[in-house]
C-alpha cells in the first residue's frame, strides 16, 4: 500500500467525521465519496440485490475468496481427521496383532508336553492336533512348531508341514522373542517367534504364532463409515456458516476483489495527496471533512483543520463564503495572500438531499510562471536544433560566422559579433597574440556603434573579450555603463554604445578542443535585465556548436589552399610565345575541392603548336599531384615530336604503370583511373590540326563566319585502361577559326547531362565575340551561376597562317654537287627576308644537313626554310635512321657536322614522319 509522507498518511487512515458507516444503503453512497471508481460503482449496482450463492461462489470478489478459503480449510481439517483416525486404527491393529501373536506363541511354547513332543519319534502327530486346537481357541491364523533348523512340524495347511519356515529365526535361536510384519503365504500378517528351551536353557525348538491384519482390522472397517458421516456433516455445517459470513462481507465490499480494493485505495491516496491541485470536501454545516496536502499548502490550513467549519479556518472572506455555501463555481479566481487561486466547486448529494460539496484549487500564479519557463526552455531547444542544422551549411569560415550571428539575433541577443584571428580566416592556427578581425556582425538595428565587419581589433587585457580568450570561459558584463575594464577598450566608442542603449554583454570564446579561434560577443539593449546564468549556458552551447563548424571550415580552407597552391604551381603560369595561335584561357578550381584538370600550350618544331587539355577524376592533393605528373610526362613526350595518337599511347602506358606501382605498394592513395586527355597539334603552314582524345569531351570549332560545330574526333578509352589504340582526326582550319578545348566541368554536372551542356556551350559560342578573350568571357557568363562542383579548364585558340612569302622550299637531288645550289638559294632567300647576317651560319647548317641526307638518307630530299619568331631550317628525306651527336677524334675524317650544327643553332632535333624524317634547326632572328 502506498503511503505518502507527512500528514497525508495520517489523514488517509483517519475517517472523516460526520460520514455515516452503518447500514448497507449509507455505505453504498459513502464509497464514492472515498474515491470509489465509476467501474466499481457500476459493478455494485449490477449486484445490487446480491444473489448470495452466485456472488459468493464467483471467487473473484473478496467475499468469494474468503468463502473458498474457509471451505478449503474445513475440508482439509476433515480429511486430516479421517487420515489420522485411519492411521491410528492401523497402528492399534498392528500392536494388537503383535501382542496376541507373542502371547499365543509363548503360551504354546511353554505348554506341558510341547518340549517332550519334540523328542518323540513323530512330533507332528503329537503337536499338530494341539496346534490346531489352540489356533481355533485363540483366533490366530496359524501356530507353527519347528525345530532349530526351521523345519515345520505343524501348520494349518498340512501340505506346508516339513517345509522351511519363512521368517527371521536368528534372534529366537539366541533365546529372544522375535516379532515381525511380513507377507506370508496367507497374506500380510504379524508373526512372533518364541524359543522352546530345555531345563538347561538350551533352545531345542521354536514356536511361531501369527495373525493377519485383515483378521484384526475388522473393527476399523466398521468405524470408518461413521467417521466419514460425521466429517460430511461437519463440512456441510462449516460451509453454510462460511456462506453466511461471505454474503455479509460481499455486501460490505460491493463485490470488489482484493486487487481492485488495493488499487482503489492506492489511487485514492495518490490522486488525493500527490496531485498539484488542492482538493477539499466540505460536509453538512460547512465542516471540512477532507483536505489534501496541496490544499493545506495553498490555503495554509492548520493541522487540525478537518472537522472544523471552514468559516473558522482564517480564510479570506470570499473564499470561506464560497466553500461554506456549497454552490457551483467554475474557475473562480480568488486572491489568497500572494496567490491567485482558480476554484472549481460542485455539490454532492446523499439519498437525494444536499450533503456537502467538493472543491478543487489550482495555483494559476505558479502555472503562469511554469508556462513561461517551459516556453523559454522550448525556445532554447529550438534554437539549439536550428543551430545544429543552420550553422555550418558551407565550408566557408566567414559564412559560418555569419550564420551564427543571424541565428542569435533577435532570438537570443539584440546584437551579435564574431571576431576571429587572422590566421583562422586563412585556414591556419593562431599563434601568439595576434589581432582579431571582425568577421560577422548582426543586430536589430544597422546603425549600432560597434566595430564594423572587416575591422582589425586588438582587445585590451581588461576587456571581457580578452578575459574570455585568456581564461577560455564565458565572461558576463552585466552593466556596461559601470564597467571600466570594457570602456578602456575605446572610450569614445564605448560611450556611444552605452548611449545607443546597449547595456549588457556576454563574451564567449570560440574553442575547438584546445584551440581558441576567436570570441563571440552577445549584446543586449531592449530587455532591461542582464544575461542570467541559464542564458550564459545557452550562449556557450551555441558558440560550442558553431566552433566545431568554424574549425571544420578552417581545416577545409587550409587543405583547399594547399591543394590550390599545388595545382597552380603545376599549371602554366604564362603562355609561351608563338605565332601560330592567338590563345586565351580560363581556369576555375572547384569550390568543393581542387581537382586534377590541366591545360598546356607547347611550341613544337616547324612553327607548330600543341594544345593539351586533361582531367584527373577526383579532388584533393592526390588529384593535383597526379595532374602534375601527367603534365610533366606530356612535356617530355611532346619533345619527341610524336603524333598525337602515339603520345596518348605512351601516356596511357604511364598511367597504367603508376596504378600498378601504387597497388603493389598498397598505398592509401587512390589509383589514377579516370584520367582523360585531348592532344591537338596545329601546323600554321598547312593549316591542318591533328587531334586525338582519350575519353575527353570533343573540341568545339567556331568557323570564321561564326557557325559552331563539334568535329567528329574518335573517342578513345580513358588513360590507364590499356589494350585499345587511339585514333586521330585531321582538320582543315581556315585562318581566323577558333578551336575551343575544355574539360567536362564546363558541360556536365549533377543537374544536367553532357548533351544538354554541349547545347548550352554551342549557344554561348555562337553569341560570343570574335576574339579568344571575348569567347572565354561569354562561355563562363553563360554557365548557370552557383558553386562549381568540378574544375573547369578552357582554352580558345584562334588560328593564324604562316604566309607563303615566309616559307621557302626546294627539292634536292641525291648529288653532292647540289649542296652548292642549295647554298645559293638560301642566300637569295635570306636577302629577300633581310636576314643577310644569318647567311653564313644558315649555309653551313644546311650544307651539313643536306650532305648527311644525301650520304645516309634516301630520296626524295627536300629543304624547307621558315621565317617565324626564329629562322627554321628543315631537311626531309625518306630514311628513318636518325643521326646522333658525337665527339669525333683527331684522326676521324667526318663526324663533326652535327656538332657544328648544334653549336651554331639555338635548337635542333629530329621529327619522324610516316614516309621518313625531318632534321630541323632553329636560329634566333637578329
Amino acid at each position: 500500500m502506498v503511503r505518502l509522507r507527512g500528514r497525508s498518511g495520517a489523514r488517509s487512515a483517519r475517517r472523516p467525521s460526520g460520514v455515516r458507516t452503518e447500514g448497507a444503503p449509507d455505505r453504498a453512497h459513502a464509497v464514492p465519496a472515498r474515491g470509489l471508481s465509476r467501474a466499481a460503482q457500476a459493478e455494485g449496482r449490477r449486484q445490487g440485490r446480491f444473489p448470495g450463492v452466485r456472488a459468493t461462489l464467483g471467487g473473484r470478489s473478496v467475499a468469494g475468496q474468503v468463502f473458498v478459503l474457509q471451505v478449503v480449510i474445513v475440508l482439509l481439517l476433515v480429511v486430516a481427521a479421517v487420515v489420522a483416525l485411519v492411521l491410528q486404527v492401523r497402528y492399534d491393529t498392528t500392536e494388537e496383532a503383535r501382542n496376541r501373536s507373542v502371547a499365543v506363541a509363548e503360551s504354546f511354547a511353554n505348554a506341558p508336553g510341547t518340549r517332550e513332543a519334540l523328542d518323540s519319534p513323530d512330533p507332528t502327530a503329537v503337536l499338530q492336533p494341539r496346534a490346531e486346537a489352540a489356533r481355533e481357541a485363540t483366533g490366530v491364523d496359524f501356530i507353527v512348531v519347528m525345530n532349530t533348523d526351521g523345519i515345520r512340524y505343524t501348520h494349518p495347511k498340512p501340505d506346508r508341514i516339513g517345509k522351511k519356515f519363512v521368517g527371521n529365526l536368528e534372534p529366537a535361536l539366541q533365546g529372544r522373542v522375535v516379532t515381525e510384519q511380513i507377507t506370508g503365504t496367507i497374506g500380510p500378517l504379524v508373526q512372533a517367534v518364541v524359543p522352546i528351551k530345555d531345563p538347561d536353557g538350551k533352545v531345542v525348538g521354536l514356536v511361531s504364532a501369527g495373525i493377519t491384519t485383515a483378521t484384526v482390522g475388522g473393527t476399523a472397517d466398521r468405524q470408518l463409515p461413521l467417521v466419514l458421516t460425521a466429517a460430511a456433516v461437519a463440512l456441510a455445517l462449516a460451509t453454510a456458516g462460511t456462506a453466511l459470513v461471505s454474503r455479509r462481507l460481499l455486501r460490505q465490499t460491493h463485490g470488489l476483489g482484493p486487487d481492485e480494493m488495493t488499487r482503489m485505495y492506492e489511487h485514492h491516496d495518490a490522486v488525493l495527496h500527490a496531485v498539484r491541485e488542492g482538493v477539499i470536501i466540505v460536509g453538512t454545516e460547512g465542516r471540512l471533512l477532507l483536505a489534501n496536502d496541496e490544499a493545506h499548502r495553498l490555503l495554509d490550513l492548520p493541522d487540525d483543520a478537518e472537522g472544523r467549519r471552514v468559516l473558522h479556518l482564517g480564510l479570506a472572506p470570499d473564499t470561506a463564503e464560497l466553500l461554506d455555501s456549497g454552490r457551483m463555481a467554475t474557475d473562480e479566481v480568488h486572491l489568497v495572500k500572494d496567490r491567485l487561486l482558480a476554484v472549481n466547486q460542485r455539490p454532492t448529494t446523499l439519498r437525494g438531499r444536499p450533503s456537502g460539496s467538493v472543491a478543487t484549487l489550482r495555483d494559476s500564479t505558479e502555472l503562469r510562471a511554469l508556462s513561461g519557463r517551459a516556453e523559454e526552455a522550448r525556445e532554447r531547444l529550438n534554437m539549439l536544433y536550428d543551430a545544429g542544422v543552420g550553422i555550418g551549411t558551407s565550408l566557408d569560415v566567414t559564412r559560418t560566422a555569419e550564420e551564427l550571428a543571424e541565428l542569435a539575433v533577435p532570438r537570443f541577443a539584440d546584437f551579435a559579433t564574431v571576431d576571429l584571428f587572422e590566421a583562422v580566416l586563412g585556414g591556419g592556427q593562431p599563434e601568439g597574440v595576434t589581432r582579431l578581425r571582425r568577421t560577422a556582425c548582426g543586430g536589430i538595428h544597422k546603425d549600432a556603434p560597434l566595430y564594423p565587419v572587416g575591422e582589425e581589433i586588438r582587445f585590451v587585457d581588461s576587456s571581457p573579450q580578452a578575459r574570455a580568450l585568456k581564461d577560455g570561459q564565458a565572461v558576463i558584463e552585466p552593466r556596461l555603463a559601470d564597467a571600466p575594464g570594457w570602456r578602456a577598450q575605446d572610450l569614445e566608442r564605448s560611450a556611444q554604445v552605452v548611449d545607443f542603449g546597449i547595456h549588457s554583454l556576454v563574451a564567449v570564446p570560440l574553442r575547438a578542443g584546445s584551440l581558441v579561434l576567436g570570441v563571440v560577443s552577445f549584446w543586449r539593449s531592449r530587455k532591461a535585465g542582464p544575461f542570467d546564468a541559464d542564458e550564459v549556458a545557452l550562449a556557450e552551447e551555441l558558440v560550442a556548436r558553431a566552433a566545431v563548424s568554424i574549425d571544420n571550415a578552417r581545416r577545409y580552407t587550409r587543405e583547399h589552399s594547399m591543394a590550390v597552391t599545388l595545382q597552380r604551381s603545376l599549371l602554366p603560369r604564362s603562355l609561351p610565345e608563338q605565332n601560330a595561335l592567338d590563345i586565351a584561357y580560363r581556369y576555375l578550381p572547384a569550390q568543393a575541392g581542387v581537382g586534377g584538370d590541366w591545360f598546356d600550350v607547347l611550341p613544337l618544331s616547324g612553327a607548330r603548336v600543341a594544345l593539351v587539355v586533361g582531367d584527373v577524376v577526383g579532388h584533393g592533393l592526390h588529384a593535383a599531384a597526379t595532374m602534375g605528373r601527367l603534365r610533366t610526362a606530356v612535356h617530355n613526350f611532346s619533345a619527341l615530336d610524336l603524333p598525337p595518337d602515339e603520345l596518348l599511347a605512351l601516356l596511357d602506358e604511364l598511367v597504367a604503370r603508376i596504378d600498378q606501382d601504387e597497388t603493389e605498394e598498397e598505398s592509401d592513395t587512390a589509383p589514377v583511373t579516370g584520367a582523360t586527355c585531348l592532344y591537338a597539334v596545329y601546323d600554321p603552314v598547312s593549316q591542318r590540326c591533328t587531334i586525338a582524345r582519350a575519353g575527353h569531351p570533343p573540341p568545339a570549332l567556331i568557323q570564321p563566319d561564326g557557325s559552331v560545330d563539334f568535329p567528329d574526333v574518335p573517342a578513345g578509352p580513358p588513360l590507364g585502361l590499356g589494350g585499345l589504340p587511339f585514333e586521330t582526326a585531321e582538320l582543315e582550319l581556315a585562318e581566323d577559326s577558333r578551336l575551343v578545348l575544355y574539360t567536362d566541368g564546363l558541360v556536365e554536372d549533377r543537374g544536367r547531362d553532357i548533351d544538354e551542356g554541349l547545347e548550352l556551350l554551342r549557344t554561348a559560342l555562337a553569341r560570343a565575340g570574335r576574339s579568344p578573350e571575348e569567347t572565354c568571357r561569354a562561355v563562363l557568363e553563360a554557365r548557370q551561376p552557383g558553386r562549381a562542383s568540378d574544375d573547369i579548364a578552357l582554352i580558345v585558340a584562334r588560328t593564324r597562317a604562316l604566309g607563303t612569302d615566309l616559307v621557302a622550299e626546294w627539292q634536292v637531288p641525291s648529288d653532292p654537287a647540289a649542296v652548292g645550289q642549295v647554298r645559293s638559294a638560301v642566300t637569295r632567300t635570306l636577302q629577300a627576308w633581310d636576314l643577310e647576317e644569318l647567311s653564313f651560319t644558315t649555309e653551313l647548317i644546311l650544307s651539313e644537313l643536306v650532305t648527311n641526307a644525301i650520304r645516309y638518307g634516301g630520296e626524295p630530299i627536300r629543304v624547307r626554310m621558315l621565317r617565324d619568331r626564329s629562322l627554321i631550317c628543315e631537311v626531309f628525306d625518306s630514311s628513318s635512321t636518325s643521326p646522333h651527336l658525337r665527339y669525333a677524334t683527331m684522326t676521324d675524317e667526318g663526324g663533326r657536322g652535327l656538332f657544328l650544327v648544334a653549336q651554331l643553332a639555338d635548337r635542333w632535333g629530329t621529327r619522324y614522319l610516316p614516309a621518313g624524317k625531318v632534321i630541323w634547326a632553329e636560329q634566333p632572328l637578329p
